[in-house]
């Protein structure tokens, strides 16, 4: 029962339901690999436990700091955004928590030493890029306006890319334009998710967009991303060598209309901010999802 209650525990601490991005992103990858003739199970996997590890170490770095500084103090709790909770509740520590997010920041990088020797230094490029967002984006990142779009380059856009890289050890523009969809996804899920915070993270130091530009002018940014976001979609067979099954992602445009509505109307409520930042998570998995499912048809 200690062992049940301790596991519960830390799947809270790491925000183990948010982890189903990095599977979702890893398979885009593992796609596109298969799409261009090139696929292998065991190596798959190991990809997935790969980059699930890096954003576990992500979140566990970002908790460390919304703590230390005081920012999860004086959250909102939302099951979107906020933190976890963990450390101020005193069922983890700080020092078990840095253990935890090094460790597996140490087993990712292990795992992207491997894929370094079997297909290539540019994976060495991306794993830096990676270490370094994962490490410094709570301490440095996230204070110089950059946050958004770093989070969209290294969890979002070199996630497929490297997958891609690591399957298949070869690189074209179809890939690199395809990557820019979850990359857009990706940062949309960190810049919704900051509307509720603002306010804490302001006083804890932090300048992120929604700090800099305002929930109202924030608002109308996220409507505008979902636009080119379904843009690039419904472009892409047109304009690259992609699938035209890749036009099943268009699939997921009512979830962004429905959250770009509700934003643009609630961007300033952050209780009525809720059904959007779930609409939002939605649209992000769903297409990234659907993304993946249009390569393997």
């Amino acid at each position: 029962m200690r062992n049940k209650r301790l596991l519960a525990v830390w799947l809270q601490q790491i925000r183990a339901p948010f982890l189903a991005l990095s599977v979702a992103l890893t398979l885009v990858g593992i796609a596109t690999a298969y799409w261009h003739g090139f696929g292998h199970l065991g190596r798959s996997l190991l990809l997935v436990a790969g980059v699930v590890l890096a954003h576990a170490a992500v979140n566990l770095f970002n908790e460390l700091s919304d703590s230390q500084t005081g920012i999860d103090a004086h959250t909102v709790r939302t099951p979107f955004s906020g933190g976890s909770g963990m450390l101020q509740a005193g069922k983890t520590t700080a020092r078990q928590v840095r253990l935890a997010a090094y460790g597996t920041l140490l087993a990712a990088g292990a795992i992207g030493l491997y894929f370094c020797l079997v297909s290539g230094w540019p994976i060495l490029v991306l794993m830096v890029t990676g270490a370094i967002a994962i490490r410094f984006y709570t301490s440095h990142l996230s204070k110089w306006l950059i946050g958004e779009v770093v989070s969209g380059l290294t969890l979002g856009s070199f996630v497929v890319i490297g997958v891609h890289y690591a399957l298949a050890s070869f690189m074209s523009l179809d890939i690199i334009y395809i990557s820019a969809i979850p990359g857009i996804l990706t940062a949309l899920l960190l810049f919704l998710n900051e509307f509720p915070d603002a306010g804490a993270d302001r006083r804890g130091g932090r300048r992120h967009l929604v700090i800099f530009f305002g929930k109202k002018k924030s608002s109308v940014i996220y409507a505008g991303a979902v636009l080119l976001l379904f843009v690039l979609i419904a472009a892409g067979p047109f304009v690259q060598n992609i699938p035209y099954t890749e036009l099943i992602a268009l699939a997921a445009l009512p979830l962004g209309v429905a959250a770009v509505i509700l934003t643009l109307k609630h961007h300033d409520d952050p209780a009525r901010m809720v059904p959007a930042q779930g609409l939002n998570v939605a649209l992000v998995i769903l297409t990234d999802l659907l993304l993946a499912a249009a390569y393997f048809l």
